[in-house]
C-alpha cells in the first residue's frame, strides 16, 4: 500500500481527518493542486479502502439518548455467531460491534433513552439473542474521541 500512496494524499488524509466537510477547493488551495486532482486523488484513496466515506455524527443526548453503555458479551455457542450478529444489527440502539480478546468475545457499544430504556434493550432485544451472558459499563461522559493522526510514518514507515 505504501507504495500507492505518496505525501499528497498523506496531506489530503491529515486534512480531511481534521475536518471532514472541508472543501476540497479550500484543500486544493492548501496543497498547492488544482480541485480535479483533489477529487482523482479522493477516488483513489477511496478505491483502495484507504477511505470509507465520510459521516455526520449527531449528538446523541440532543436527540434523547443520554445513557451510553458498552456490554461485554460471553457467547452461548460461537456456531451462533452469524445469527447473533444479525440480530444485532437489528437493534438501532446497537452503534458498534466487537470481536476481541480476553474476559469478553464481543464488546457492543449502544445508546438509550436512560437507564430504564438500556435495561428493556438488554434484556428484550439482546439477551433475547441467545447469548451465554453479558456485563454492562455505562459511560459517564465520552472525554474525547477523535481519528488515529495520520502522519507520513503512520503509513509510509
Amino acid at each position: 500500500m505504501s507504495q500507492q500512496i505518496d505525501n499528497l494524499d498523506i496531506k489530503l488524509l491529515q486534512l480531511l481527518s481534521d475536518n471532514a466537510r472541508k472543501p476540497y477547493l479550500e484543500i486544493a488551495r492548501e496543497t498547492g493542486v488544482s480541485g480535479a486532482a483533489i477529487h482523482q486523488r479522493m477516488s483513489k484513496l477511496q478505491q483502495l479502502g484507504i477511505v470509507k466515506g465520510s459521516e455526520t455524527i449527531i449528538d446523541h443526548a440532543a436527540v434523547g439518548y443520554s445513557t451510553c453503555a458498552y456490554l461485554g458479551i460471553i457467547f452461548k455457542d460461537i456456531e451462533h455467531l452469524d445469527s447473533l450478529i444479525d440480530g444485532l444489527l437489528k437493534v438501532p440502539e446497537v452503534v458498534e460491534c466487537h470481536l476481541t480478546t480476553g474476559q469478553y468475545d464481543m464488546i457492543i457499544k449502544l445508546y438509550a433513552k436512560n437507564n430504564e430504556h438500556l435495561l428493556s434493550v438488554i434484556r428484550e432485544k439482546i439477551h433475547t439473542l441467545n447469548i451465554g451472558r453479558s456485563e454492562t459499563i455505562i459511560s459517564f461522559k465520552e472525554v474525547f474521541k477523535r481519528q488515529l493522526p495520520i502522519k507520513e510514518e503512520t503509513i509510509i514507515g
